[in-house]
């Protein structure tokens, strides 16, 4: 499938700020299910690239001087490829470092007590079956509610609430994982929308499992799918603030108003 991606991040301020620094993981990884056709990112300021330690590429824009607005936008053509959620498992660090538990995926004895049960079926179906038990699990007890969450929720509260976004859910399904000894991460990227899918289309956010002898297995509990051709990944990380697709710092400006446009065509 080529997926045309066009994102626009629109930051405008109450009243001038004298400088702005983007965190940008906002070109695709290159990889066994996905091919950049072509990318570009623009935005103003000075830009510097480089690959970050989960192997992301990465950007990082300075603008200084008197400014009201900060425009982000990138545009491409990547052609992806359905190897049935798969990736080989040289991808990225060694699996055992998303063992770690984080900030955001913290495990409290609620989100134990989801993941317990799976562990007798990891012993007698295999962990690929059990965790799309996990991942089925979820859709049951955590609604898709937009608006209510946010960047700083955690897997745990958003769990007690019994709702949240795909990032919400990732966030969950990793906790559980690393809870039953399954290397777990984060992935953020862009998602087609097909007719039949739930929640934030475009912007998506996803996770992936490392089961040995075969690779990181992908797992979107938000739609019950693991990745298809309809899936970009950007990044991939422990947790939200590893792959963040923008996250910035400024000084002065004020109040500040985002708008955001995303648009994924199948060519």
């Amino acid at each position: 499938m080529r997926l045309n991606i066009y994102h626009e991040t629109h930051y405008r301020f109450g009243e001038a700020a004298e400088h702005s620094t983007q965190y940008l993981r906002l070109t695709p990884r290159p990889d066994s299910c996905q091919h950049v056709c072509h990318w570009q990112l623009s935005t103003p300021g000075k830009v510097r690239s480089w690959t970050d330690g989960f192997g992301n590429f990465a950007h990082i824009s300075v603008q200084d001087g008197k400014h009201d607005e900060v425009a982000v936008i990138v545009r491409g053509e990547v052609e992806t490829l359905d190897t049935a959620g798969i990736v080989p498992p040289d991808d990225g660090l060694p699996p055992l470092m998303f063992l770690r538990e984080t900030r955001l995926t913290a495990v409290n004895e609620p989100l134990r007590a989801l993941a317990e049960p799976f562990r007798e079926r990891i012993e007698d179906e295999g962990a690929i079956a059990a965790l799309h038990a996990v991942m089925m699990k979820l859709m049951d007890v955590i609604e898709y509610r937009s608006g209510h969450t946010d960047a700083d929720s955690t897997a745990a509260e958003a769990l007690d609430h019994g709702y949240g976004v795909c990032q919400d859910l990732a966030h969950i399904f990793i906790a559980c994982c690393r809870c039953l000894g399954i290397p777990a991460r984060y992935v953020s990227g862009y998602l087609f929308d097909d007719g039949n899918t739930i929640g934030s289309v475009a912007s998506h956010a996803w996770a992936e499992a490392y089961i040995d002898d075969l690779g990181w297995i992908s797992f979107d509990p938000t739609n019950g799918i693991s990745a298809t051709e309809s899936y970009v990944r950007l990044a991939v990380a422990l947790d939200y603030d590893g792959a963040s697709p923008i996250r910035g710092v400024r000084r002065g400006g004020g109040m500040e108003d985002m708008t955001v446009r995303i648009e994924v065509v199948n060519e």
